[in-house]
């Protein structure tokens, strides 16, 4: 940026930072900043006068590289607010438009108070609306990186949720798996599994795949993965919930599940009890005193 362009810039916002704040706010709140109830004028105003504060240091200091150190404190002031409203629940445009929409006042201050010399004004007002777009991409940029790290959280702590271990009898536990079944989740599975077999000193397992959609080389290989991981901790798995669209995939593809089936989990639990000696049986109703 030439030296006029940074000296005109830098002087605007010193001498008429309170009226460009003021126009700002004014165009927020025209544009709907404060009709979603996530923030409230107050704290919008103070992110306001924060940004102009450090926007006029970092233009004080001759500098224009949004990347150099004299812009850490704009950046930094971005980043921190960017990663608030990805939380919060803000759109990528209203994070946006909180440094672009900054463009309006800044031109009608330059327009008003720019003086004689026109080009350098132009200048000037150009360099800052460049400057603006740069730092509106690295908004967008700071939001988006918070939202994706907050959908892997999510996506491991739904993983974590949708993989319980259950107990149903001593020595006897369930584990019911529900949608598709990838390496990372996988991972998850056989993590709580094994745990699980640790802590109750199980001796049986019963995987259960009625909530998977489909069956295919890959799940298979992963389903025979947890259960070698099993049995070398000293558990033996039964697989439940075959139906017969998932078991007309498995011999089509050719895939050696080497582990005994059951259509329902019912059936995989009289089993399991069956193999510890153990049976399920109704009881007999006692009989009514007097009849």
């Amino acid at each position: 940026m030439a030296k006029p362009a940074k000296q005109i810039a830098s002087t605007l916002l010193n001498a008429h930072q309170a009226e460009i704040q003021q126009m700002w706010l004014e165009r927020l709140k025209a544009d709907g900043a404060l009709q979603s109830g996530r923030i409230r004028e107050g704290e919008l105003q103070t992110q306001c006068h924060d940004f102009l504060v450090q926007l006029r240091g970092a233009l004080g200091s001759g500098s224009s590289d949004v990347d150099s150190a004299e812009f850490a404190g704009v950046r930094e002031l971005l980043g921190e607010m960017s990663a608030s409203r990805a939380t919060q629940g803000f759109s990528p445009r209203e994070t946006a438009v909180f440094v672009f929409s900054l463009k309006q006042p800044l031109f009608d201050a330059f327009q008003k108070y720019g003086g004689a010399e026109t080009l350098a004004t132009l200048e000037a007002n150009w360099t800052i609306g460049l400057l603006l777009d740069r730092l509106g991409l690295f908004t967008t940029e700071a939001y988006q990186k918070t939202r994706e790290s907050l959908i892997v959280r999510q996506q491991q702590e739904i993983a974590e949720l949708s993989t319980p271990v259950i107990k149903l009898w001593d020595g006897i536990l369930a584990l019911p798996l529900i949608g598709t079944l990838d390496s990372q989740r996988t991972q998850v599975v056989m993590e709580n599994l094994l745990e699980s077999i640790v802590q109750q000193n199980a001796e049986m397992a019963i995987i259960d795949i009625t909530g998977v959609p489909t069956v295919d080389t890959l799940t298979a290989q992963h389903l025979l993965k947890t259960i070698a991981a099993a049995r070398l901790m000293g558990a033996d798995c039964i697989i439940s919930g075959i139906r017969p669209q998932i078991a007309q995939t498995i011999v089509h593809l050719g895939v050696e599940l080497s582990v005994v089936s059951k259509a329902t989990l019912a059936d995989a639990f009289a089993l399991a009890l069956a193999r510890q000696g153990r049976t399920v049986v109704k009881r007999r109703s006692e009989p009514v005193a007097g009849a």
